[in-house]
């Protein structure tokens, strides 16, 4: 479905319940499609185990430096 801008700003809502039924809506400015609303992949709710597999990590060099874990520790526990 191809709507003008001004439709979609007016009917804002009956566009987005034609995109859940699986519609495409297309925005367009004086017949030029500038614009498409369409569904979005749902999270799957899974995380994605050995995602940096076979990928360079570098650590920072004060990754485990003293001084800087004190002061995180200091940050959440003011005396």
């Amino acid at each position: 479905m191809q709507v003008t801008i001004h439709e979609a700003k007016t009917q804002l809502s009956r566009l987005i319940l034609a995109v859940e039924r699986g519609e495409e809506v297309i925005i367009a400015r004086r017949d030029k499609p500038v614009a498409r609303l369409s569904m979005i992949k749902e999270f799957s709710g899974k995380t994605r185990i050995g995602g940096l597999k076979d990928k360079k990590f570098k650590m920072g060099t004060k990754f485990d430096d003293p001084t800087l874990n004190a002061e995180i520790v200091n940050a959440f526990n003011p005396s």
